[in-house]
């Protein structure tokens, strides 16, 4: 006698578990924040899954979840993955930027190289204007900052030019 099947397994029992259904609903994918945190929040079905942001315990209420994830300057990957019984697991991730920022220096009164060195030790860009009056070529002095836009102490993002007006006498 001939047996049937193979391995006395049925087709219905071979079926893959239904996926859990994650979505996350803020912030969107590559958003610029400037801030140094920022919640995750979505929605998972079953109701009852667990989620973890950033491999921590996210709360999860009615099918809704959120998160409070620290950010690094500069770009951020945040991963999210969520579980349920007799589920397959579902894993989803995105890229949050959090602004890198800089306070500008205080440049009236500097020579032209140590503006510049100014500038470029906090990721910022300097772009020089000739300034002072046609008798400014007879000061026998060198060029110096004599106005500057950001003023000093502003804080601004990385990358920022700051415009400098130099001149041998201010």
């Amino acid at each position: 006698m001939a047996a049937g099947g193979c391995g006395g397994e049925d087709g219905a029992s071979m079926r893959p578990p239904r996926a859990v259904q994650l979505s996350v609903s803020a912030p969107a994918d590559t958003a610029l924040v400037d801030g140094a945190t920022v919640e995750v929040r979505g929605s998972v079905s079953p109701r009852r899954a667990r989620v973890r942001v950033q491999g921590r315990p996210a709360r999860v209420s009615g099918g809704t979840f959120s998160a409070l994830v620290a950010l690094r300057e500069g770009a951020n990957v945040i991963d999210v993955s969520a579980t349920a019984r007799n589920r397959s697991a579902a894993l989803t991730a995105f890229r949050v930027t959090r602004e890198q920022r800089a306070t500008v220096p205080d440049l009236v009164g500097a020579g032209v190289d140590e503006a510049e060195s100014l500038v470029a030790r906090r990721g910022l860009h300097v772009r020089m204007e000739r300034g002072g009056g046609f008798l400014d070529s007879l000061v026998p002095n060198g060029l110096a900052v004599c106005e500057q836009e950001p003023a000093a102490s502003t804080d601004v993002r990385r990358g920022t030019t700051i415009r400098a007006v130099v001149a041998r006498a201010c």
